[in-house]
């Protein structure tokens, strides 16, 4: 009888959950997109003190192919002051608990160099005119069933916890391209490991090329995904195909793996979730890659509000072709004369561990860039209610593309010392928007021709 008890009683708290993620943004809110708001939903004024200037975009410039984002005039900036061990009591209230842990950690070599800050990020016309539309549209039936949005942030005006996450999810990144992706494992000492991976995507939803416009909905795939592990020998030639849809479970997500070893491809259902990326030596989960990604079924979702937060942004230095890995690489954490900080408002968004799903982290508090739709930053807690991880990404405006990214983007293990670095291009060659991908490309029987050759 206490079983059934408590399995009605989750039943209801679960349904009281989604009924709330179905809400609508009120038709008066609705009204100041474009206006006081900007059409995506960040507030275009900037702050009373002045320390968040208003919203400026910058229009599209640059080729889709070989274009490293750069923007001189920010390069040539010094820090207005910089965050440390010593004075991080005076800025505590607009830092991270992830940053403030770093700063306490490693008080003799970690700080924060904060520059003046700038909101220069900007979208095509039809993603800004159709964000204004879902607003009044879209909704979530449950928190992984959106429905009624078409082309822009399904979301502009947030009513829960899940619905910034979906606009991160959705958000516009161009037609298609290609990714050149290496990591590194960074141990105490310095020293770390390379791992280089290519990724090939194609954006459905969200895409202006594709007529009529993909509607945002349960079952239909969102995104297709293909990786494949270029070194060390030991894992080359592994690939990971994935197609992401809304929806939970097999509908969110269709995944296959390719090995080696096995010279097969399968399908891959622990392609999700808390289940360790390939390559990465348990350092990076499946959906902490683009700082989060898949189904949001294993939290509940609960939207904090907007807050001013010192956050890694316009990053062109750390992610430029100027810097070699090894600059980046120091021990205990990135070289902290790389990474640019600027005040921004952000959305922040707790996500608790449901307890009938289990997910190694019990609760995630996500920052969330107003301008960008862009998580910049996360806390991953444990089941002890401890601090286990910082998830940061380093935001930058490609303006080829007219989209905004991360990279790179570290994860700090704090139980080990150690941290990873993903989205590194530094050495290689910057995301290639030219390129189209043909019919098939993006199905198992194409991936396994092409790892047979």
């Amino acid at each position: 009888m206490q079983t059934q008890r408590k399995s009605l009683l989750l039943a209801a708290f679960f349904s009281a959950v989604t009924m709330s993620a179905a809400a609508k943004a009120p038709p008066e809110e609705v009204a100041k997109l474009g206006a006081e708001l900007t059409p995506v939903g960040a507030i275009r004024a900037g702050n009373e003190d002045g320390t968040i200037p208003a919203w400026e975009p910058r229009p599209q410039e640059g080729p889709l192919k070989g274009f490293w984002p750069s923007y001189p005039d920010l390069d040539a900036e010094k820090p207005l002051f910089t965050i440390s061990a010593e004075n991080m009591d005076k800025y505590a209230d607009k830092l991270t608990h992830g940053h403030r842990e770093l700063l306490e950690r490693y008080p003799d070599s970690y700080r924060m160099n904060v520059y003046p800050s700038h909101r220069i990020a900007n979208f095509p016309q039809e993603i800004l005119d159709g964000s204004v539309k879902n607003a009044a549209n879209a909704a979530l039936d449950t928190i992984d069933e959106p429905r009624n949005a078409q082309l822009g942030f399904p979301f502009p005006i947030p009513q829960s916890g899940a619905e910034p996450i979906w606009n991160h999810k959705t958000k516009y990144r161009g037609a298609s391209g290609r990714r050149y992706n290496n990591q590194m494992i960074v141990q105490l000492d310095g020293e770390y490991t390379l791992t280089k991976i290519v990724e090939d995507v194609k954006f459905l939803y969200n895409n202006p090329e594709i007529e009529p416009p993909l509607e945002l909905k349960p079952g239909v795939a969102l995104i297709k995904y293909v990786s494949e592990i270029v070194s060390p020998p030991r894992l080359a030639g592994t690939f990971i195909l994935a197609h992401e849809k809304a929806g939970t479970g097999p509908e969110g997500r269709a995944a296959w793996l390719y090995s080696p070893a096995l010279k097969r491809i399968r399908r891959a259902p622990a392609v999700c979730c808390d289940n360790p990326y390939e390559g990465t030596d348990g350092h990076q989960f499946y959906d902490q890659v683009d700082m989060f990604n898949g189904v949001l079924e294993r939290f509940t979702w609960k939207l904090v509000g907007r807050k001013e937060v010192y956050i890694p942004y316009n990053s062109y230095r750390i992610s430029s072709n100027k810097i070699e890995y090894a600059d980046i690489a120091h021990p205990r954490h990135v070289n902290p004369e790389l990474p640019r900080y600027e005040l921004h408002r952000v959305w922040v968004v707790e996500a608790e561990n449901r307890p009938d799903l289990r997910h190694t982290f019990s609760k995630i508090r996500f920052y969330i860039d107003e301008d960008t739709w862009t998580i910049v930053a996360r806390d991953n807690y444990d089941h002890q209610g401890q601090l286990m991880q910082l998830q940061e990404g380093h935001l930058l405006y490609a303006s080829n593309v007219m989209t905004s990214t991360t990279a790179p983007e570290v994860i700090y293990h704090f139980n080990s010392g150690r941290y990873f670095v993903t989205a590194m291009a530094n050495e290689d060659q910057p995301f290639d928007a030219s390129q189209d991908f043909p019919d098939g490309y993006f199905e198992p029987s194409s991936i396994q021709r092409r790892a047979a050759k």
